[in-house]
Parts: C-alpha cells; structure tokens; sequence
C-alpha cells in the first residue's frame, strides 16, 4: 500500500517526502475524467476571481495536439462561450509548457486546474478563467483510481472484471475491435498516399507483412517496398523470375549453395539486379528464434511468391469477394516442387505443407484484408465493403495466442476474430498504459463501492475521507522512498 501522510491540524513531514521528486496522488488523468463525466462538487461553482460557472458542454476529449477538450460551452457570469478548455494540474504549468507563446491556445475558455498558483494569460495578453478543482474532487473517487491503477495484476481491474455488467463489457469490446480495425486502416491510407493510391500494390505490402508473422512482419514489408509489385509484373509470366526477385532482395541467396536450385535463382537474382540496380536486405535482417519451420523466412517468401504470381490483380478479387470461403479460397496456393522438401535453403525436410494453413490464411484476413476492405469501403463511398469486413472478423475464429488465453482466466472469453481483436487492442492500448479512465469497464468499476471498499479507503485516507478532499493535496513517497514513509506512518501509530 502507498505510504500516505495524512494531516489533521498540523502536518508532520518525514524525510521520504521532502525530495524533489515527490508525487502527489491527483494526476491529471483523473482531473481530465472527474472533468468528463461531471464526478465533482459543483456546488457555488466559480472561477477563481468570484464569477459564477455554469457547465454547458464540457467538451469533447482531444487526443492529439492543442487544449485537451474542445468545442466546450461554458457560462462565466452572465455570458455563453464557446470554445476549449486546458487542464494542469497546477495553472503555472500553462507557462511551464508554453502555452502564452502559442496562438493555438487564444480559444481557451476556461482553464481547470487542480490548484491555482498563479494567473496565466492568453498569447496577446488576456486573461484566462481559472476554474479551481482542489476540493471539489471527491476522495473516494481518488481512492478507487489509485487502487485500480496500482493493481500488480495482469490487467489493473484483472480481479474486478466480474464486477462490470456483461452489456458494458460487450459494447467495450466492440468499441476496442472497431477502434483497432480503424487503427490499422489508418496506418494503410498513409501507406496508400505514398503509393498515390494504388491499391494493389498496398495490398501486396499488407499481405507481405501478415505472411511474416509478429516476428517478421517488418522484414517482410521491407521486402515489398523494396520489389514493388510495379517491377514483379514485368515478370508476371515466369513463376522462377518472380521468386529470383524475391529471394534476392531478401538477401537470402547470398551465400554458397550446393543445390541446382538456389544456384539458378541466385544466378537469375544477379542479371535482374544489374539490370534494375536492385539493393537486397541484409540477411541478418530475418529472425528465426523460437520460429516453427512453417513460418521461416525462405517458406514464407516462397508462398508469397506463389500467391502473387497466381492471383494477378489480387485486390480486385479481394473487392469482388462475397463472403468469407470466396475470399479463402484466393490463397489456395500450391509451392513449386522444390518446397515439397524443405522450409529454407540447402536444408531438406520432411513433408512440408505444400499449401497455406488455415491459420495463416485467418490471420492475413484479420491483419490485411479486413483493414483493407473496411478502408477501402470507406474511402470508395461503398457500404458493402466495410460491412463485410466487420462481417468477416465476426465469423473468423478467435486468434490463440497468450494474451487472449490470460483474457480468457478473468472470464473475458472472445467467440470471435472481432473480439479477440478488441481484447488485443485494450491490453496494448488502454491496460498497458494505465488508461482506465478512458475505459468503460474502468469507468465501471469507479462507480462501484461496497462497504467493505469504504472502510479500506477510510484507513488509507483516513477517518474524514469523504468529505475533507483538501487532504487529496498531501503529498506520497515514490516508490523508491516507500519503506523511509511507511517507517514513519508506523512511527506514528497510523495504519500504513
């Protein structure tokens, strides 16, 4: 447990407390949260100078540059505004992060900080409201976000996941899934632009990059970016010219073969390099560790090149694709005689899978296609595409792999493609940064206190916990200074 001071009266300092680096327990993640969802007194509500707050609108959240809620509607006194709202913990950091130099803060409205330190003004000179939070923020809801965020669990809320209703986890879990969908159509539309909308050929960087795997996706979008599909299809005749290309741009015909077939790709790779001024990865760029022999490079590239020389005009079929066994059956490909006995070069093997598993064929529909359909859908003005992407990720099965088996021991159990995503994407981008605020299970579970709750956090905080908030303000030890704190507390005879 945080070592707390907490001072009734009088404040009795320790050594752990008095470094620079002291912590305090408001961030301002729960500012931006109490602020969102209306979770504080706001009874007298007025700035700083004595005006009267109404709250219209607070605002919409911004997650990217500039103030962090915009299009706000606020009353000061007796006047509407419309604008944005900044939050600081203290109003001094407006100027320790320069906002008086910068015109894209002259449309704040209202500043809401947790303690007022001092009066800030807009770049030409005016003044901003400040809108004090000190005590107005209640201390039960600091607990409860402490306490989940703190949690050495998994995932912070891991043990009180069952707490959350199953409607809101399962309209989060969409969320999540639509969210990552979106996210991955974003990353493609930049790869879009650069190819000046060419769809094929971003589809050919997309499919090379699923086809290696979480440990050589980025190798293998390399190797598409640097043998664009513009040059494989002067050679679309010749499945031997296609993999010559290949294979030698991966760099992994460089090197000695005793075999006739390394040999003659290794040969044509040269002529074609001279020819086109070819610079191949290094091949140090591949990674084989704790790799099965049917995801190895050399494999992969084999049936990549395979794939692109059967199915010319690849995303044009993948555009025209009704339903989920059309689309799987595009990449029903056979390799050439030489991979009928061996995963990498001058290695033989028994048997290998002449053909693409199921797997791997879900996981390209999950990581390159769905995306792509769902972007494509977007940005053509077609319904039909988008619809069967989300359509498509609800009738794949759910991927197998550890994070969606640790899912599965809370309870979280996904039955399909759209909901393992979703559970990926929360882990990666809301659990493993702490963003529960943001979440609506974490959203959840603050509202939620039994009284078994109330009595911890009246001993963490306190007897007066719910009603002196102006105890929030105390600082704690960072963790590094926990036993010199706790010393105290127990000094003291007050339960740590």
């Amino acid at each position: 447990m945080l070592g707390v001071l907490t001072a009734l009266g009088k404040e009795k300092m320790c050594p752990a407390f008095s470094s620079p680096k002291t912590h305090y327990l408001m961030k301002e993640q729960l500012l931006h949260y109490a602020w969102r969802t209306r979770r504080f007194s706001s009874e007298n509500l007025a700035t700083t100078k004595g005006e009267p707050i109404e709250i219209l609108h607070p605002g919409h959240l911004n997650n990217d540059a500039g103030p962090d809620f915009l299009l706000a509607r606020i009353k000061i006194g007796d006047t509407v505004w419309a604008g944005q709202v900044e939050m600081h913990l203290r109003s001094s950091d407006w100027q320790k992060h320069g906002h008086q130099h910068d015109p894209a803060y002259d449309n704040v409205i209202l500043h809401v900080v947790y303690e007022d330190d001092l009066p800030v003004h807009r770049a030409g000179g005016s003044p901003i409201p400040c809108l004090e939070m000190k005590n107005r923020i209640s201390r039960r809801l600091a607990v409860h976000y402490e306490r989940l965020i703190h949690t050495e669990s998994w995932v912070p809320c891991a043990e009180r996941l069952s707490e959350a209703d199953e409607l809101t986890r399962s309209l989060w879990l969409d969320r999540m899934a639509t969210e990552r969908l979106q996210t991955k159509a974003d990353q493609m539309a930049e790869a879009l632009q650069l190819q000046e909308w060419d769809w094929e050929e971003v589809c050919f960087q997309f499919l090379s990059r699923s086809l290696g795997g979480k440990v050589n996706a980025e190798p293998m979008q390399m190797l598409a970016e640097r043998t664009p599909l513009s040059l494989i299809r002067k050679y679309r005749n010749s499945l031997f010219q296609v993999e010559a290309l290949l294979f030698g741009q991966s760099g992994l015909l460089d090197g000695d073969f005793e075999e006739e077939y390394p040999q003659r790709l290794q040969q044509e790779y040269r002529f074609l390099q001279r020819k086109h001024g070819l610079q191949p990865l290094p091949p140090t760029t591949w990674k084989y560790l704790r790799l099965r022999p049917a995801n190895f490079p050399a494999f992969r590239i084999a049936q990549l090149a395979t794939l692109v020389f059967r199915q010319t005009g690849l995303f044009s079929k993948i555009a025209a694709a009704r339903s989920l066994p059309e689309l799987a059956n595009l990449f029903e490909v056979k390799l050439s005689n030489y991979w009928r006995s061996h995963y990498t070069f001058g290695k033989k093997a028994v048997r290998p899978p002449r053909r693409l598993g199921e797997q791997a064929i879900r996981l390209i529909i999950i990581n390159a296609i769905a995306p792509l359909l769902f972007l494509y859908g977007q940005r053509q003005g077609g319904e039909k595409a988008s619809t069967l992407a989300l359509r498509l990720m609800e009738e794949l099965e759910p991927e197998a792999n550890n994070i969606i088996s640790r899912w599965s021991a809370t309870g979280l159990s996904p039955c399909s493609a759209f909901h393992s995503q979703g559970l990926l994407h929360l882990k990666q981008q809301y659990c493993n940064k702490s963003r529960c605020l943001e979440c609506a299970i974490g959203h959840a579970l603050l509202k939620q206190a039994d009284k078994a709750e109330e009595a911890e956090a009246a001993g963490f905080l306190g007897e007066a916990w719910a009603f002196d908030w102006r105890l929030l303000s105390v600082p704690f030890a960072p963790e590094e200074q926990n036993e010199s704190a706790m010393g105290c507390l127990m000094a003291e005879g007050r339960p740590a």
